[in-house]
């Protein structure tokens, strides 16, 4: 893991840290400058992380705080509380 994986691991771990204080724009920060860096340095953002945060507005999906998930047959449905961007993946 080089340089720019772990300055986007640790950023997306701010995000989360974020949420929970209710700090909302300070974890929009840190999510923008980890997909900034990832843009960068043509590393990407590992799935587990651009599953958790929303595209539109870039706020990390905390259920039940920020987002809303619910199972449907097939697939898992995500919901940002913030702007209502749905985005569905798919589920065995």
């Amino acid at each position: 893991m080089g340089i720019p994986e772990e300055r986007i691991q640790r950023l997306f771990g701010l995000a989360r840290e974020a949420v929970v204080d209710d700090e909302l724009d300070r974890s929009r920060e840190y999510v923008r400058l980890a997909r900034r860096i990832a843009e960068r340095n043509r590393c990407g953002v590992p799935r587990e992380f651009e599953r958790k945060t929303c595209e539109r507005c870039d706020v990390y999906l905390r259920p039940g705080r920020t987002g809303r998930v619910r199972l449907q047959p097939g697939h898992v449905v995500v919901r940002c509380l913030e702007c209502g961007e749905t985005a569905r993946y798919p589920h065995d």
